[in-house]
């Protein structure tokens, strides 16, 4: 079981840009087809100032967080994560070029199946470069213990 006593900590703010290429090879990898999400003048023509991120692609820069020492410190053994879910709360959008920052904290630690399942549930505000909210990223990791 993964202590509750973790709830609250703060993990390391991370900073990534959206990168045209990423964006470009998330969208087909996950069969979206809409031209805004592939090319710069579909999306100038359809009203957004550049290519706009894909639904749920913050999810895939949010993943990309090199440090993992969070999840030592909690014991989680990554060959026993499971993804449970994740939820997205979009204040604004973001670009193809935008520099993003992420700033993620544990928001709970629960336990299900008499312990043989804890829930690490994660919270992130993600802003842009001009410190901007961009969004509210809402996740929960399920480990198997």
């Amino acid at each position: 079981m993964i202590d509750n006593k973790h709830i609250g900590m703060k993990l390391p703010v991370y900073k990534a840009t959206a990168e045209i290429g990423q964006l470009r090879f998330f969208a087909k990898s996950v069969g979206e087809t809409n031209p805004i999400y592939l090319d710069e003048s579909a999306a100038r023509d359809a009203g957004y100032t550049g290519v706009p991120l894909p639904p749920t692609f913050l999810f895939s820069l949010e993943f990309q967080i090199p440090s993992n020492a969070w999840r030592e410190e909690l014991g989680i053994d990554p060959s026993r994560i499971l993804h449970g879910e994740e939820s997205f709360q979009y204040h604004r959008t973001a670009y193809a070029g935008d520099s993003l920052q992420f700033e993620t904290r544990i928001a709970d630690i629960y336990d299900k199946k008499g312990g043989a399942l804890s829930f690490v549930v994660r919270e992130t505000r993600v802003t842009d470069q001009r410190g901007e909210h961009v969004a509210d990223l809402r996740s929960v990791l399920v480990h198997r213990n």
